[in-house]
């Protein structure tokens, strides 16, 4: 049974973190089981697909095929195969995805949206809040070293992450909403059921051996010194990245503390790791369950609406 006699309306804000994304999933879920309307949607990366997916109206389907995600699956869908610009090609996932996220336009959704891009061409942080839907998306899950950049006429876009891995201050606003925030990256330890289990070994070691090919290929176009790192260059580009994304996600917090923060262990599994899609959804209903516990209704963290808390006009 929820908090309210009537719905209370929400200002939605999804962090980027790769498969720890699909846990919005899990998120969302129970915040419409707990009496909230979700009055608009901000989101970078993962969190600009998922908060695509559900102001479309295709989070129950989008859901239900990430769950037929095995490893096997996956690297049918994610080529690791090098190339000049990237280091996945992503056609086969893009044109998935666009099943879900079809050429629709921002503008036109019931609820407003904006995803986060960065133009590291002219240094700056785009905000997409009108045309195409799957373009903002596209540009916005484009993480350096692994998926290909975005040109446009005057730039060059990748993963939004990179300048705001939790856009708080380009959710839009209404009266008397709250605002809540989902951090996928948050620095707390796995919290798992005892009971939990995972895929079968032979998969596990299909998958495993996957990655440790790609792993090798990648090492052998790299310079010899670079090769013989104990770090590896790609774990340290990603480690590196990491690092920078959680500190600006610290500060934003504290810049805009939001009324829910819905926290999910960064260690709760890889970037790459989709086949684990059940596993997340239930790992952010669990966050949830757990942020709304301690939320009292009438006693906002941070200020209004209408006192200028984060706002941004479409």
């Amino acid at each position: 049974m929820h908090k309210y006699k009537m719905k209370q309306k929400a200002a939605l804000v999804l962090s980027g973190g790769g498969a720890r994304g699909i846990a919005h999933i899990g998120v969302i879920e129970e915040l419409v089981k707990h009496g909230f309307e979700i009055s608009s949607v901000s989101g970078v990366s993962m969190g600009a697909v998922v908060g695509g997916v559900y102001a479309l109206g295709e989070m129950e389907a989008y859901r239900n095929w990430l769950y037929t995600l095995d490893k096997i699956k996956l690297f049918s869908l994610v080529d690791f195969t090098l190339n000049a610009d990237g280091l996945v090609k992503g056609d086969k996932l893009l044109k998935t995805i666009k099943a879900f996220i079809p050429d629709a336009n921002i503008e036109d959704l019931p609820i407003p949206y904006a995803a986060v891009a960065t133009d590291i061409i002219n240094k700056k942080e785009v905000v997409f809040t009108k045309g195409s839907l799957f373009e903002a998306v596209r540009a916005s899950m484009a993480f350096p070293s692994v998926f290909t950049p975005v040109k446009t006429e005057h730039g060059l876009l990748i993963d939004g992450g990179i300048i705001n891995n939790i856009p708080i201050n380009r959710v839009k606003r209404m009266p008397n909403d709250i605002l809540i925030a989902v951090n996928v990256n948050a620095d707390i330890p796995v919290e798992k059921p005892a009971d939990e289990k995972n895929g079968t070994a032979v998969t596990q070691s299909i998958y495993h051996k996957k990655i440790k090919d790609f792993y090798t290929q990648f090492r052998t176009t790299l310079p010899l010194g670079v090769r013989e790192e104990k770090m590896g260059y790609f774990n340290l580009i990603n480690k590196t990245l990491n690092l920078m994304t959680y500190q600006l996600t610290e500060m934003t917090l504290e810049k805009y503390p939001p009324d829910i923060l819905v926290n999910i262990s960064r260690d709760c599994c890889g970037i790459f790791d989709f086949y684990k899609a059940g596993e997340m959804v239930e790992a952010g209903r669990r966050a949830a369950i757990k942020a709304l516990e301690v939320y009292e209704p009438g006693k906002s963290k941070g200020p209004g609406f209408h006192q200028g808390h984060a706002r941004v006009d479409s």
